[in-house]
């Protein structure tokens, strides 16, 4: 048996998240099947983790077995393509690795972006690409409030009621806030994350830039640990993944 790591960038909009569903279009279901067909084998695809619905990958990284090697990577890359980007999936690399490697359970660190167009006009060619919030939102009380955020803290306020995870504590290595022009970074940093965790926060955040919540408000809730007491979540089309750290 052999093993393949396989980094990909894909646009989320048109899927129903990366997890394989019986009558839904997703990430690991389409690039299952045009493996299978190139293969001529069944392939199992392991993900460092699952992304939401519409939420787009700049790198995920993902594991495949066969039973035999593949002698040709460069053309082998190239022919996955050839099916993929039709689907706005791109293989960016794969790469050998031994049985021991897992996608998920070797990685280290997961880093994700989000993106808030905050602007007075709707986006045309970034549309799906961040999340459109027209009202004018306060940089600086978001980083304050975010500030609190960083190091190892109980999270079940941004937990979603579904989320698997044995433990809802979590610590964020960083998480950096800065304006382009019309466009609001916020980038993060972990080792893994609860199910909504980020677009939770992310929605919380934008409260606090609306001035809905003061920044004791933000912190009085999320102490709560009440997900009830959340604000909306982020759209999805916002979220990037944009690195696994083996």
């Amino acid at each position: 048996m052999h093993r393949y790591q396989i980094l990909m960038e894909y646009v989320g909009t048109n899927f129903y998240g990366w997890q394989s569903q019986k009558k839904e279009i997703t990430i690991q279901g389409t690039a299952q099947r045009i493996l299978k067909k190139i293969l001529r084998e069944k392939v199992q695809l392991y993900g460092s983790g699952r992304t939401d619905s519409k939420v787009h990958a700049i790198e995920q990284s993902a594991h495949f077995d066969v039973k035999n090697r593949i002698q040709n990577i460069r053309k082998f890359c190239n022919t996955l393509n050839f099916f993929l980007n039709k689907k706005f999936i791109t293989v960016l690399k794969i790469n050998k690795k031994p049985l021991s490697f897992h996608a998920r359970y070797s990685a280290k660190k997961r880093i994700y972006k989000y993106l808030i167009h905050n602007r007075e006009s709707l986006p045309s060619i970034d549309r799906d690409r961040g999340w459109y919030v027209r009202k004018k939102l306060n940089l600086e009380l978001i980083k304050k409030a975010s500030r609190y955020l960083k190091g190892t803290h109980d999270l079940s306020v941004f937990r979603a009621s579904n989320c698997s995870a044995s433990s809802p504590v979590r610590t964020i290595d960083y998480l950096i806030i800065k304006r382009n022009n019309d466009i609001i970074e916020i980038k993060i940093k972990s080792q893994s994350f609860l199910k909504q965790q980020i677009r939770s926060i992310v929605g919380c955040l934008k409260y606090v830039g609306e001035r809905k919540w003061t920044v004791n408000k933000f912190k009085k809730i999320v102490l709560s640990k009440d997900r009830n007491l959340c604000a909306p979540p982020a759209p999805g089309t916002g979220l990037y993944l944009e690195r696994i750290i083996y």
